[in-house]
């Protein structure tokens, strides 16, 4: 079998996000999302770019999740698709690219966070789900 690829995105949040909740009852959340871009010269030192600004949404369930965890300057990686759409600004209509994640985290390369084991079911599943052993100490991943 082979294996599944999707497209991803590493930035920092740019804005504060918003979540949203649409007429049918859906839940977006919203944010600008900034990338660092570098230039390798000869020597092997890097030179910094300008910096680009995107839009990064998502819905549902995971939108009420991400609104819950992330705040602005957070890093993180999500993957997902872009996605064209199209609004009016001052009497015209612009095309913008906003990029539709499904899923998100913290990058681990720049973050430094605990990582919460405990089992997420009931009792009554209880004896169908081994959790991890337990640890001394919590895990920290990253910085």
């Amino acid at each position: 079998m082979s294996i599944q690829t999707r497209d991803a995105v590493a930035g920092f949040i740019a804005t504060d996000p918003q979540l949203t909740t649409s007429e049918a009852g859906r839940a977006r959340f919203y944010a600008r999302f900034g990338q660092e871009h570098f230039r390798k010269e000869e020597d092997g030192s890097f030179t910094k770019l300008e910096t680009s600004f995107h839009h990064l949404v998502m819905f549902g369930k995971s939108a009420e999740h991400a609104a819950e965890r992330f705040a602005k300057g957070d890093n993180f990686i999500a993957d997902g698709y872009v996605r064209t759409s199209t609004y009016e600004k001052d009497g015209g209509m612009v095309e913008s690219e906003e990029f539709v994640a499904s899923r998100i985290g913290h990058d681990a390369a720049r973050t430094r966070y605990e990582v919460d084991r405990s089992p997420r079911r009931d009792a009554v599943n209880a004896s169908s789900f081994a959790p991890p052993a337990a640890r001394s100490a919590p895990a920290t991943v990253g910085l």
